[in-house]
């Protein structure tokens, strides 16, 4: 059982996103973008927006009582039908609950999750400085696949390379 930044031991389930979970959810996502490490946005969506922008499916949180610790969730890749089992993966937990076990929580809930629905790729683009996030997805089977350089600049017009990477299913698109 993960320990909060505290040291205290804090119970927590891996469950399905519900809309009203978007202010928390946000909470979280607003956090990345204040790290200058999670994303390259500079605020958070509408709910609107957010919704169109990710599958109806595999939408997970790992929830304490009523808290929300992280959020994992799934977009498509392209709109083209041949992709349709090629997602990128976006996951956020929140400052305090960092180095807990939660984001491999998630991220093997939404794996499996993703499998359940046909899924045979998962792809991110991390910022390169974001190392945690980097460690993390290794350890949860996914492997480098290149580096986009000078890809994007954040307020501080400094450039950034992102690390491009990517899990394939063992049991999805195998044949």
């Amino acid at each position: 059982m993960p320990k909060s930044k505290w040291g205290i031991r804090m119970k927590y389930k891996i469950e399905e996103m519900e809309s009203s979970d978007l202010e928390e959810v946000n909470n979280i996502y607003v956090e990345g973008i204040k790290t200058g490490l999670a994303t390259f946005q500079t605020e958070a969506p509408t709910w609107e927006n957010w919704d169109k922008s990710h599958l109806q499916s595999c939408r997970l949180v790992a929830r304490s009582e009523s808290s929300i610790l992280g959020w994992v969730a799934l977009s498509p890749t392209s709109s083209r039908s041949c992709y349709a089992g090629v997602v990128e993966v976006s996951i956020y937990i929140g400052e305090k609950y960092k180095g807990q076990g939660i984001g491999k929580s998630l991220l093997t809930s939404i794996i499996k999750q993703s499998e359940e629905n046909g899924i045979w790729t998962l792809y991110c683009a991390i910022i390169r400085e974001n190392i945690g996030s980097i460690v993390l997805h290794r350890k949860c089977g996914f492997r480098e696949i290149g580096i986009r350089e000078k890809i994007a600049k954040m307020s501080n017009e400094a450039w950034h390379d992102v690390v491009l990477m990517e899990r394939r299913s063992k049991v999805v698109g195998i044949d």
